[in-house]
């Protein structure tokens, strides 16, 4: 009977906190638009004859409640209309939507009393949407209950679903990927005194283990790894399959969708999330059920395709659309500041950031970010037992200002409040969490390879073809002397000498065009030549297999040796009829991938190259030639053969040593004296830890062959086919 009347009367007072929040937000609300229209000339609230002070404030308040009203109810479905509106688009007209509420809710004031321009609405909107979502929260700062119902709202969750166990539940856990960072960023971070939480986590309850991964550091390799258990025949970023004549991407939706199938054919696994799992702004599922921002769900087409249900449960609330479009504006304007303050300053080495890179920036470091976490949170609260959630925002900012300095910093302590948020918002979820970061790779830094010689690998390789090369290659622009390693002058006789060795004879210096050595190619198509990093793969696709070293030099003698003598280029891998696979190396230096150790041409990249090259050189689409730029260990300097002064994909420096943070109740990751090497070990890890959380991890499916086995993706409808595929 006690607790009968317990019960009823705490509904009773939920009711009434609920009722007077409300109260309170709409009387701020209605305080909030009489101050605006008495600042704004063109907001007015009376009509044109005037009216007392009363009737405007009558107005405001009617003004105020059908804003509210039509925020709550119409904001929503109007969001999901726009779902098919690209997400950066979606962000930039929050505030033209919000400003339409207004001018909604102003005529239906009585007597046409309310009225403003378009662009007076948009202002007046953003305020008051931003005075209530603060109001709100601040009245439900110490009211555990109103936390948790807006973020569950926020998640789109009504309240926590039920979360079987024995007398004690066990814990769920949460992967939280910090894309790019690697281990030597996060403990430089730490001891600056970026990211505070993390710092704290290493004092009392968690353990860094640094890992290293394969010889492909990238991303679509290492998540692919990490949470299918297999990243086998994925030698880069992108690559091209003679067998099908297909250009893989890691980042393309149909690419991503083909890559998760392969590797549940291969393990006949759904994942390491397919236990009641959720997948939040990755590349692949995982298996999860709870699917948002995952790239290969953009991939299908129907009703289903749920890729964009993050956007939809973020932007839903006009509070969250309001403030994430103002920061999106804020870091725009933040790039614009830095960027322009790189140039002036002479910076060295740099690269473009104009064009959209700023709105690609934001979109990363703010949307991204804000979308991500929401979903987490919602997850936490909704208690599931496996999330991985990716969150991008150092990768991109580093790839065009550098792994280290000041724009990189201040996106780590960013990075460190979101995770702080989510450790609170753990502490209000109807399960214990263990925490665990890590990162998918490094980043390693330097000159582009065309900042550094004055010409990019394409050209090389047209060079060594005896193709055309562009009259830019000759004009070339040195700029400022960089490492003995890197391009300064020393650096750019030795690019020159190693072609005029190679070919046999001068680089013609006059003419547009002009062929400069080797063999005609004799109507041959011309090769494929890709980047991912400092990792360069070159293919000949009118060749239907892997061609050898003796097949290349035949069709091309100087090639090789042009690659191999350059100085901004550390090792070749290429097949060879008479020792397998060779790899090639300066000055002559060839050896057997059999009997390849990390002695040699290899040296300088460190424990582990060698069996990293020897693993890639297995896979059924490695490229005829693999190419990794050279590697200053002195420096750190690698030669990205894209546009990216810290990049990753390759063999040599900090790009191949990401991080596992730990709670240590969790076992260690490997023995006294191991190492923690490639993303399927690192899979095998998080899946024992899953195990030791709750239980053995029973995938939900099994894959079938391979032809049958895109049923059992979590997508539906046909794949979209990829432009320049």
């Amino acid at each position: 009977m006690g607790d009968g009347r317990w019960r009823t009367d705490g509904r009773w007072r939920t009711a009434g906190s609920a009722v007077v929040r409300v109260i309170v937000v709409w009387a701020v609300s209605t305080l909030t638009m009489l101050a605006l229209a008495g600042l704004l000339p063109d907001f007015q609230l009376q009509s044109a004859d005037g009216d007392s002070i009363t009737r405007t404030a009558l107005t405001a308040v009617w003004g105020a409640g059908v804003f509210g009203l039509l925020t709550a109810l119409v904001w929503p479905v109007v969001v999901r209309a726009l779902l098919l509106v690209p997400a950066l688009v979606l962000g930039l007209l929050v505030f033209f939507l919000n400003g339409s509420l207004l001018l909604i809710a102003l005529w239906l004031v009585p007597d046409g009393r309310g009225a403003a321009n378009p662009e007076t609405a948009v202002v007046v909107a953003a305020v008051m949407s931003a005075v209530a979502s603060a109001t709100s929260t601040a009245l439900a700062v110490r009211d555990d209950d109103a936390y948790r119902r807006r973020l569950y709202r926020l998640a789109d969750r009504k309240r926590p679903r039920a979360v079987t166990g024995g007398p004690q539940t066990p814990p769920g856990t949460l992967f939280l990927q910090l894309d790019g960072v690697g281990h030597q960023v996060l403990r430089d971070a730490v001891a600056d005194g970026l990211m505070p939480t993390v710092a704290d986590w290493l004092d009392t309850s968690h353990r860094l283990t640094p890992w290293r991964t394969d010889w492909s550091s990238q991303t679509g390799a290492s998540q692919l790894g990490i949470l299918h258990g297999s990243n086998e025949d994925v030698p880069a970023f992108r690559w091209y399959e003679k067998d099908t004549g297909r250009l893989m991407v890691s980042n393309r939706p149909a690419s991503a969708v083909e890559l998760q199938r392969r590797a549940i054919a291969r393990t006949d696994d759904g994942g390491l999330l397919t236990v009641d799992g959720a997948s939040r702004g990755n590349l692949f599922s995982g298996g999860a059920d709870q699917l948002a921002l995952v790239l290969s769900m953009a991939a299908r087409r129907g009703r289903r395709n749920r890729s964009r249900a993050g956007y939809f449960t973020y932007f839903s609330d006009p509070a969250n659309a309001v403030r994430t479009a103002g920061s999106l504006v804020t870091e725009v304007v933040r790039e614009i500041v830095q960027s322009t303050r790189s140039r002036l300053r002479k910076d060295s080495p740099r690269v473009s950031r104009g064009g959209l890179y700023p709105f690609v920036r934001a979109f990363a470091t703010v949307v991204e970010r804000d979308v991500v976490v929401a979903a987490v949170i919602g997850d936490l609260l909704a208690g599931r037992t496996a999330v991985y959630a990716d969150l991008v925002a150092y990768d991109e900012v580093a790839h065009h200002s550098g792994p280290h300095g000041h724009d990189t910093d201040r996106v780590l302590a960013r990075l460190d409040r979101s995770i702080a948020l989510i450790a609170k918002v753990a502490e209000h979820a109807p399960r214990p969490y263990r925490i665990v970061l890590l990162s998918d790779h490094g980043q390693s830094a330097g000159p582009t390879f065309e900042g550094a010689y004055g010409l990019t690998l394409r050209d090389l390789v047209r060079a060594g073809c005896g193709l055309p090369v562009p009259r830019r290659v000759r004009r070339t622009r040195w700029g400022h002397p960089q490492t003995e390693s890197g391009g300064g002058s020393e650096a750019r006789d030795a690019a020159r000498d190693a072609l005029r060795s190679a070919l046999h004879r001068p680089v013609d210096e006059e003419g547009e065009g002009e062929r400069v050595g080797g063999e005609e190619t004799g109507g041959r198509a011309e090769p494929v030549v890709l980047a991912s990093g400092n990792l360069g793969l070159i293919s000949f696709p009118e060749v239907p297999h892997r061609m050898t070293r003796e097949e290349i030099e035949r069709r091309h003698p100087g090639l090789l040796r042009t690659l191999a003598n350059h100085p901004g280029i550390g090792f070749l891998l290429v097949a060879s009829a008479e020792h397998g696979s060779v790899v090639l190396g300066r000055d002559g230096a060839e050896v057997p991938v059999a009997a390849l150790d990390d002695d040699g041409p290899l040296a300088v990249f460190g424990r582990g190259a060698a069996d990293a090259v020897r693993r890639t050189d297995g896979f059924p689409h490695v490229a005829d030639i693999m190419v990794n730029s050279m590697y200053d260990p002195a420096t750190g300097t690698v030669h990205a053969f894209e546009e990216q002064i810290g990049s990753h994909g390759g063999l040599g420096g900090e790009q191949g040593h990401p991080f596992l943070l730990s709670p240590v109740d969790l076992s260690e990751p490997v023995g006294d004296g191991g190492e923690l090497v490639g993303a399927e070990q690192v899979h095998q890890v998080l899946r024992r830890w899953l195990w030791e959380c709750a239980g053995p991890q029973v995938p939900l499916e099994i894959s079938p062959p391979t032809s049958d086995a895109e049923v059992f993706l979590p997508v539906d409808g046909a794949v979209a086919p990829e432009k320049n595929t």
